[in-house]
C-alpha cells in the first residue's frame, strides 16, 4: 500500500492548538482553584455551625441537672437562628434521649467516630432519605452520665448550590476559551500578513529580476534573518546564474570553433578532386580537431564526476622535491623552445596527495604559467610548510597583471579576462578547473593573486613527522 505523506499542519492551526491547549489548561485549572475554595468555605463554615451546636446542647445538658425545667423542653431551646441543622443526643448504648426533627440518626451515630468535645477530624457525611448531611458526633459525660451529641447540617443547599455554581463556571470558561480562540486565530492571520508580502513579492521574482531583493527595514524583526538569508541566496543563485549563462555561451563558441574548421575544410576539400596526398592533410587537420574536441569532452565530463563526488582521491605521501623535478624534467623542453627558465626554490615538504592528480594539477599550472610568460623571463616553483600545518606548492611566473575583480573567476571553466574570446596557444579555457577540482579532491585548497608577478598557491596537509 502506497504511503501518503499528509501535509503539516498550518502555522495558524498550530499556534491555536497550542493556545487552546495551553487556555483549557489553565482554565480548567481556574475552576478547579475556585471550585475547592467555595467548597473549603463550605467546610468551614460548617464545621463552625456544628461546633457552635454540640457546645450548646453540652451546655445544655451540663445545666440541666441544676435546672428544674424538663431534659427535652430544655434541649429544644439549645440551638435557635440556624437553618438547616440537627441535633441529637443519645446515651452511649444508643437509647434515643432527644432529637430535634423527625429524622433519627441512631444507626449513623453507632457507627460513626466520637470523641470528647469538637474534634474537627472526626466530621463526616451520612446519606439519609435522599439527602445528604455533614454530621460531629461527640461525647460528653456529667455527674456519672454519659451523652452522645450529634449535630448535622443538610447539605442540599449547599449542594444545589456547587451545581449551579459549576454550571455557570464552566460555561463562563466554554465561552472565555471560545473568545480567546477567534481572538488568537485573528492575531495569528494578521500576524501572518508580512510573511504572505514576502511570499508574492518573492513570487515575482524571475531570472530576468533576479536584481530584485527584499528590504529587511520594511519586515518584522522577527522576519529579518529570513530576509537576510533570503537575500544572501539570491546573490549566491545570480552569480551562479551569470556563471551558467556565460559557461553555456562560452561551451558554444569552444564547439562552434573546430565544428567549424571540420566543416569548412571539409567543404573545400569536397569542391574538387585531389591527390591522395591532400586528403590525408584534410584528415589529420580534422584528426587535430576532432582530438581537441574529445578532450574537451572528457575533461568537461571528468570535472561533472568530481564536482558531483563521483571520484575520490586515493591520497599519498608525496615528496614534493621529487614530484616537481619529475615534472620540471618533463616541462625543460617545453620551457626551452619558448626561452623560459625554471627556478626551483624552497626545502623539501611531506604531504597527502593523490600522485597522478598532483602531477596533472602542477602540469596545468606550469602549462598555463609558460603560455603567459614572455620569452626571456623564469617561472619560479616553491615549496614550503606554513604555521597551520600545511604545506604550499607555489608557481610564480611574470607577465600581464590580472585586473582584480577577475581573480575569483579564473578557476571557472571557460572563463576568460579578455572578452575578446581570443586565446594564445591550444587551450581549451578548462586548465584552471581541473586544478581547483583536483585540488578541493585532495582536500586542499587554491589562491591565486596578481600583482608584478601571477602566483597560484596550492595548500594541501602536511605529513606530521
Amino acid at each position: 500500500m502506497p504511503k501518503i505523506n499528509a501535509r503539516p499542519m498550518s502555522l495558524t492551526m498550530r499556534v491555536v492548538l497550542f493556545i487552546a491547549v495551553t487556555v483549557i489548561a489553565c482554565l480548567t485549572l481556574v475552576a478547579s482553584l475556585i471550585n475547592s475554595s467555595i467548597e473549603h468555605h463550605f467546610i468551614e463554615q460548617d464545621s463552625g455551625e456544628l461546633k457552635v451546636i454540640s457546645q450548646s446542647v453540652a451546655a445544655v445538658l451540663a445545666q440541666q441537672h441544676s435546672s428544674s425545667e424538663p431534659l427535652g423542653q430544655a434541649l429544644s431551646k439549645a440551638v435557635a437562628g440556624h437553618h438547616g441543622v440537627y441535633y441529637q443526643v443519645n446515651s452511649q448504648q444508643g437509647a434515643l434521649i432527644y432529637q430535634s426533627s423527625g429524622r433519627d440518626f441512631t444507626k449513623q451515630i453507632m457507627s460513626a467516630p466520637s470523641a470528647l468535645g469538637f474534634n474537627r477530624d472526626n466530621i463526616v457525611h451520612w446519606q439519609a432519605n435522599d439527602h445528604t448531611y455533614r454530621a460531629l458526633v461527640s461525647d460528653f459525660n456529667v455527674q456519672q452520665q454519659h451523652y452522645k451529641i450529634t449535630a448535622a447540617i443538610d447539605m442540599s443547599f449547599h449542594k444545589h448550590f456547587l451545581r449551579q455554581f459549576k454550571q455557570s463556571l464552566w460555561v463562563i470558561m466554554f465561552g472565555s476559551a471560545v473568545l480567546i480562540l477567534l481572538v488568537a486565530w485573528f492575531a495569528v492571520h494578521q500576524g501572518l500578513n508580512p510573511l504572505r508580502g514576502l511570499s508574492k513579492k518573492i513570487y515575482d521574482i524571475q531570472t530576468h529580476k533576479m536584481d530584485v531583493r527584499l528590504d529587511e527595514s520594511k519586515v518584522p524583526i522577527e522576519l529579518v534573518n529570513m530576509v537576510h538569508s533570503f537575500n544572501a541566496m539570491l546573490d549566491r543563485l545570480q552569480d551562479e546564474f551569470m556563471r551558467l549563462s556565460n559557461f553555456s555561451t562560452d561551451i558554444a563558441h569552444e564547439l562552434r570553433t573546430p565544428l567549424t574548421n571540420i566543416i569548412t575544410q571539409t567543404q573545400v576539400g569536397l569542391t574538387k578532386q585531389r591527390d591522395l596526398v591532400q586528403y590525408q592533410e584534410l584528415l589529420f587537420s580534422n584528426l587535430e580537431e576532432l582530438e581537441r574536441l574529445t578532450k574537451m569532452v572528457s575533461d568537461m565530463l571528468w570535472l561533472a564526476k568530481t564536482q558531483n563526488g563521483l571520484i575520490k582521491a586515493q591520497q599519498q605521501v608525496l615528496q614534493s622535491d621529487e614530484e616537481i623535478d619529475a615534472l620540471l624534467e618533463y616541462f625543460d623542453a617545453v620551457a626551452e623552445d619558448a626561452n623560459i627558465t625554471f627556478i626551483k626554490q624552497g626545502s623539501n615538504v611531506e604531504f597527502y596527495c593523490e600522485q597522478l592528480h598532483f602531477r596533472q594539477l602542477l602540469s596545468n599550472l606550469l602549462s598555463n604559467a609558460i603560455r603567459y610568460t614572455p620569452a626571456g623571463e623564469s617561472i619560479t616553483i616553491s615549496s614550503e610548510r606554513t604555521g597551520n600545518d600545511q604545506v604550499c606548492i607555489a608557481v610564480t611566473n611574470p607577465g600581464e597583471k590580472i585586473a582584480a575583480e577577475h581573480l575569483p573567476y579564473l578557476f571557472d571553466r571557460f572563463y576568460r579576462a579578455d572578452k575578446s574570446r581570443q586565446r594564445q596557444g591550444n587551450g581549451a579555457g578548462l586548465g584552471l578547473a581541473i586544478v581547483k577540482a583536483l585540488v578541493t579532491a585532495n582536500g586542499g585548497n587554491i589562491v591565486v593573486t596578481s600583482n608584478a608577478n601571477t602566483r597560484f598557491k596550492v595548500f594541501f596537509k602536511h605529513v606530521k613527522s
